[in-house]
Order: C-alpha cells, then structure tokens, then sequence
C-alpha cells in the first residue's frame, strides 16, 4: 500500500479557493480527478475537493482495474453518493499500476482526506508530457475552479 505522506514534498502549499483546497502541486483535470507526479514518476490520482463537497459523503465506488489501460478523459469508474452518481475520469493516459483498496471498505475516504488517503488509482504514464498540457495547474488552477464554482451557483 502506498503510504501518500511519503510521497508529499516538504514546501507544497495548499490553495484554499473560496472554501475548496486545492494542493498546488497537483495537476487538475476539467472534470475534477487530480494527478500528482511521484518521485519514482509514476501519477497518484483521486477527485479534489470541489467534486467531495459537490457529491456530499460518498456511498459506493466502482474502481477501475489494475492492468488496465487508460487513456486522459476516459471514464474508468463511478462514484456514487447520497446526491448522485457521477463518473471518475482519468487525468492523464496509462497503465493502472494500483487502485486503493481501501476505498472498498471506507469509500468516505475520498471525503475525508481526497488528497492523501482518499486517493483511487496509481498509473504508470504513456505521455505525460503532452496530458499535462490539457490539465490545470498552479497559476491557471484558480481561476478555472472560480468559474466551476460560479457554474454551480447557477444551476442551484
């Protein structure tokens, strides 16, 4: 099992965004999977924290399949909670190298702590380098999620 807190550089920062917490140094997909580059170059990725508090308290995870191959904006799995059932969409394009299995037992993981324990799946990169030219990232970060959160407003 993978211990995140390992993996987690000393000086990263954590953007807080109109009441969302957004690590900045994580790699943000449009449908809110997040990707953080490990130090053996493999990619944690889990949903960030505007898609936890949007869901509410998550009820049922279908996990993906290690071995599988997935490609950037791919559905992979669905997460349900007491609101709705939405998918869980690759950030970026691989080989699943692991899936938290933990996420079975306790899938409120992914609410509790969607940065460290709640991650859902380990991924061995195809092209990192050209996914991540799709994802948003530090500087582009909060204005994207402004946007998502004042998208959601609307439709309330």
């Amino acid at each position: 099992m993978i211990d995140i807190k390992e993996h987690m550089e000393e000086d990263n920062f954590m953007a807080n965004i109109e009441g969302y917490n957004l690590p900045d140094d994580l790699y943000y997909h449009k449908e809110h999977s997040w990707a953080k580059v490990q130090k053996d170059g493999t990619i944690l990725v889990g949903m960030n924290d505007f898609y936890q508090k949007s869901a509410g308290d998550t009820t049922y995870i279908d996990l993906p399949f290690e071995g599988d191959e997935v490609e950037q904006g791919e559905t992979c799995g669905k997460i349900q909670s007491a609101k709705w059932v939405g998918k869980f969409v690759s950030p970026i394009s691989g080989e699943i190298l692991e899936v938290n299995e933990e996420l079975e037992d306790d899938c409120t993981l992914i609410n509790k702590s969607p940065y460290e324990d709640g991650w859902i799946m380990k991924i061995k990169p195809s092209d990192l380098d050209n996914d991540k030219k799709n994802l948003y990232f530090k500087d582009s970060v909060r204005p994207w999620l402004k946007k998502e959160i004042e998208d959601a407003e609307k439709k309330k």
